[in-house]
């Protein structure tokens, strides 16, 4: 099994396409935006006639309005994973969805579901008080967290509150993992940041041209909940400023490009920091004179 990862606009799919043309392979994604239908422009899924090159699994295959959750995304992608090495397929998983690839690859913590009232009580909290709740309840979990960290404070209260059991320690039992079951081929893709974030600026403006402007529209003509978790995708905020004229063309641009290389940098510290050290690295940028040697880091 191969794997492609790194932040966006890194080049992952010109690359799982070029390995495309040389063995057969099923492209799975790894990508938590392009899991949904309603936005193949603006999360860059690669496109039909990229597609039609080989098996593409998992890109647009859940309705906007459903959480996918890492462990959702990891079973999906056992049963493709299987489903290729039945087709005699070599199975290739490209995205920048950390926490995805994590959950596959090393499984996850069997934490019980939280009783939705406690998860409600926690969520309402202002986070200074979340952040002094756990600091109390669970000061290992709050010394490993920013306190201006909203989400991950108040799920390592609401798992100490509903499981009497520190975050910290259900993630010493991770459970469900391949890692040990696969011969892995990965690579990670972190060119120059500045090459990185022109890459963000212009894939985002080709985006408008290519008709991002109208998949928006589409999108909120559907009237989705506010918090539906395609509603949240990097551009659909700017797009939609832009459609009810709070913003012209141009700022909804700036906007967008702004949060894309924000995304880029999250994804880009968490690839340079949290995967194994013996993973191969590619850190220059990415042409296509260079495909053949990077080929030869995934041993093929």
């Amino acid at each position: 099994m191969a794997l492609i990862a790194g932040p966006t606009a890194s080049g992952k799919t010109a690359l799982a396409l070029h390995i495309a043309q040389k063995q057969p392979v099923t492209v799975i994604n790894a990508d938590s935006a392009q899991v949904y239908a309603h936005l193949p422009i603006l999360s860059a899924q690669p496109a039909a006639t990229e597609m039609a090159t080989a098996p593409h699994k998992l890109f647009g295959y859940l309705d906007g309005r459903d959480t996918c959750s890492a462990a959702r995304w990891a079973q999906d992608a056992k049963t493709e994973i299987e489903q290729a090495w039945r087709e005699e397929r070599l199975p290739l998983l490209v995205g920048g969805t950390g926490l995805y690839l994590r959950t596959l690859l090393f499984g996850i913590a069997p934490i019980p579901e939280i009783d939705p009232e406690m998860r409600k009580e926690v969520r309402s909290l202002p986070t200074d008080a979340a952040y002094q709740a756990l600091l109390e309840e669970d000061a290992a979990s709050a010394a490993a967290l920013s306190p201006n960290d909203d989400s991950r404070v108040k799920r390592a209260l609401e798992v100490i509150r509903s499981t009497g059991t520190s975050i910290i320690d259900w993630r010493q039992r991770l459970e469900g993992g391949i890692a040990d079951e696969v011969n892995l081929r990965p690579l990670i893709l972190l060119p120059p940041r500045d090459w990185l974030h022109d890459r963000c600026d212009q894939r985002f403006e080709q985006m408008m041209e290519q008709g991002a402007v109208d998949e928006v529209r589409s999108l909120l003509a559907l009237n989705l909940p506010a918090d539906a978790p395609v509603m949240r995708a990097i551009g659909v905020p700017e797009i939609s400023a832009m459609l009810n004229g709070e913003i012209d063309r141009a700022e909804a641009v700036s906007r967008g490009q702004a949060a894309t290389r924000q995304y880029a940098k999250r994804q880009y510290t968490w690839f340079r920091n949290q995967p194994p050290k013996d993973w191969s690295r590619w850190i220059e940028a990415l042409n296509d004179s260079d495909l053949g040697q990077i080929e030869r880091l995934l041993q093929f």
